[in-house]
Order: C-alpha cells, then structure tokens, then sequence
C-alpha cells in the first residue's frame, strides 16, 4: 500500500517531453552548441548534484550553508513572521532547514522544483518534519510561467528564497528579466533571500567544477543519458568529455561537454554531426563582486539590504528588498 503524501497536493507544470526535444534541438543546431543547464536535474542528475553538494572541492554548499547556520535568525528577522516562503530549485531542501526553524510561523512553505520525483520526496519529508508547516509543493520550471498556489492569508508578506548561486547560471541579460518576476511575485515590500558566489581565485573556481572523484562529470554527462532515454537519440556518452574552465573575461565558469571524435548522433529523425574537439555548452556560473550584484539587483527592482558572508568572502547570502 503506496502512503498517501503529508503535504498538498502537487501542482504540477512538469514541462512537455516536446519542450524538451525542442530545446535539445534548437541548442544543438546553434553555433556553438549549447544544451539547457535546467535538464540536468532529472532523478540521477539530482542525486548527482547533492552529491556534487558534498564534494571537498565543491565550497559553495558548505560555506553557504555555514554562513545560513550563523546568520539565519537575522534573515529569518528580514522575511517576518506569518510570511509565504516559495523557495526556487529546491532540490532537496537541506539548507531550508536552517531557515525553517527560525520561521516557525510562516503561512507557508512553497518548494518549487523541476525534477517532479524528487520534488515530492522533498516535500513529504519536510511535511513530516514540521507537521504544523502548510507545504505546497510545485512541479515547474521556475524560468517559464508557472501558476502559485493561492492561500487564505491574502494579506501575508511574501517572499523568494533562492540558494546555491543558480542566480549565477543566468547570463546577466537574462538575471534581470527573471528577478524582475520574482519582484512581481512577491510584490511591494516582498523580499528575497538569495545566494551570490563571489569573485576568487581560479584555482579554487576551477577545482569546484572539476573535482577529483569525477562526480560532476558524471553529473554533466548524464544530461546525454537523459537524452537518449527521453528522446531516443544514440549519444555514445563514451566519446564525450566533461570539460569546466573559468573565463576570466566573461566572469563565469564554462562547464562543456567535449567530443573525443568526428561523430554523428540521430535525435527524432535528425542527423547531429559533431567534430573532433567540438563542444557543447552545458552551463555557465558567473561569478560577482558585491558591487556587481548590487547594480544587477537595482536594474532589476530589487535594494540589497543586508549581505552576509564568509570569513574568506568565498560567498554571499543577501537579503533584497523589492521596490
């Protein structure tokens, strides 16, 4: 007997199986070639990706979860009582916790996430975990227009919490226009809590992307897998290479995945021919000074009100306030 699940039920705007195939398509037709960073996350690729979360190398999880462990109370002070949290690319919800426990009044607690599967065993265990807690989970890429659950508090403060530098995976022509409707869905006075990876050493950058286990090329590679089983292409992830880089120039990580040989891959009746050393861009993650961000936030409708980080400011958590 399947248990029945302890939160709401899931609104679900899973995107099509032809949403995908389109921008499959339409990336790997470009020049250069390029692939969606946000259909990493299918089931493995988010196990992959918590794992990437415990990787010595990979410090934006750990730091930014030590800065929310320190810090928390005064952004739980930022968001106030009685407010609806939504949270974007929830994942697994791990660092949501340290934020929960200082908000024990909150109207409710929305996850938002891609990967539907998941999603709901997130859910059901936060459920679980805070049974007076209302969650209501939501299935939907937080890119596109997506539908939020309506409450019975209408008049409760609102606000977006955004962990893990995903800001950093927006070009910065496209940051804007996305936190210009994260304002409009938490309104005049709304705020949003918001993880900015800063500007450092390439070494350590570099090493992040790349780390000696080979998790995250397992998790870049996967995208491939995704491909083949949800599409029927015949990738061979074999004659591809995971390959990360900081571009200094741009300020941003470039994560590739890099063909080992002259090949061609059939995708839904088209041919895609690769060249040895040819690449497909799978995700960039830009990086910011605090200074940076700041004008970013602004040309977006947002003000920075409180900033927190690090001892060796790795890493950010800031609190913006929209307009």
């Amino acid at each position: 007997m399947i248990a029945e699940p302890r939160h709401a039920p899931l609104l679900d705007f899973h995107p099509a199986a032809d949403r995908l195939r389109d921008d499959v398509l339409n990336g790997l037709s470009a020049t250069p070639k390029t692939l969606p960073s946000k259909y990493f996350y299918d089931a493995a690729g988010s196990r992959l990706f918590d794992a990437i979360c415990r990787l010595n190398e990979y410090y934006p999880t750990r730091t930014e979860t030590a800065i929310m462990e320190s810090r928390a109370a005064e952004m739980a002070e930022c968001i106030g009582p009685g407010a609806v949290l939504v949270e974007y690319g929830s994942g697994s919800s791990t660092k949501t916790r340290i934020l929960l426990d200082r908000l024990p009044d909150l109207a409710a607690y929305v996850p938002l996430d891609i990967s539907r599967d998941h999603l709901r065993r997130s859910a059901d265990r936060l459920a679980g975990e805070y049974p007076g807690l209302p969650v209501h989970p939501v299935c939907a890429d937080y890119t596109a227009p997506f539908r939020l659950p309506a409450f019975e508090q209408a008049n409760a403060r609102w606000a977006v919490y955004f962990p893990g530098s995903t800001i950093g995976n927006f070009h910065p022509n496209e940051a804007i226009p996305f936190l210009r409707r994260v304002a409009s869905v938490v309104g005049p006075g709304g705020g949003l809590l918001i993880g900015v990876d800063l500007k450092k050493d390439t070494r350590v950058l570099e090493a992040a992307y790349n780390d000696r286990r080979g998790v995250t090329a397992a998790f870049n590679l996967n995208l491939l897998h995704r491909i083949n089983r949800e599409l029927g292409a015949n990738f061979n992830p074999d004659q591809f290479q995971h390959y990360a880089f900081y571009n200094e120039g741009r300020g941003r990580i470039e994560m590739h995945l890099f063909s080992l040989a002259d090949q061609t891959v059939r995708l839904n009746g088209t041919e895609l021919a690769f060249e040895a050393d040819e690449t497909i861009l799978t995700e960039v993650s830009y990086k910011y000074s605090l200074d940076d961000f700041a004008r970013l936030a602004a040309d977006a409708g947002f003000t920075v009100q409180k900033v927190w980080t690090d001892p060796a400011c790795l890493f950010s958590v800031q609190y913006l306030a929209a307009a």
